[in-house]
């Protein structure tokens, strides 16, 4: 992915850029993410926080997720784009893949809380599957 990589609303009100390398890029499938796109995944990009800057006015939702911690998912107030997600560690954040301004340089690596994957999902089965969010106690993907 080329740094800085930017994006933005469909409206344009808002607009970001990113200045570090994702520190991962997936597709999770929780129903909150279902439920947030209207869809079968959230597609994102995990970014350190600090090396993302946003022009506009963002508006958030916070929903407590799976882990049981509060997930604040951003979007345009304007035009209802949903841009951004801050999950309960403060340091990152998520960007939707959709948003980007470039959307074919999103190369997801994995397939995250698949045990809530709709039957009528296509994944793509080259990619690393956790029933749950990943972590480094249960990192033992499968294929």
């Amino acid at each position: 992915m080329k740094i800085p990589f930017t994006g933005g609303c469909m409206c344009g009100n808002i607009r970001y850029e990113c200045s570090a390398e994702p520190i991962f890029m997936g597709n999770c499938h929780c129903r909150d993410c279902q439920r947030a796109t209207g869809t079968a995944y959230a597609a994102a990009i995990l970014v350190p926080r600090r090396e993302v800057s946003i022009a506009g006015n963002v508006k958030y939702y916070e929903v407590t997720g799976d882990s049981g911690g509060i997930i604040s998912r951003g979007f345009c107030p304007n035009c209802g784009s949903r841009l951004f997600s801050k999950p309960p560690k403060p340091e990152f954040m998520g960007i939707a893949a959709g948003s980007l301004d470039d959307p074919s340089c999103f190369e997801p690596i994995m397939d995250f809380y698949t045990a809530s994957a709709q039957p009528w999902d296509c994944m793509n089965p080259d990619l690393l599957k956790f029933a749950k969010m990943p972590t480094p106690q249960n990192s033992n993907a499968t294929h």
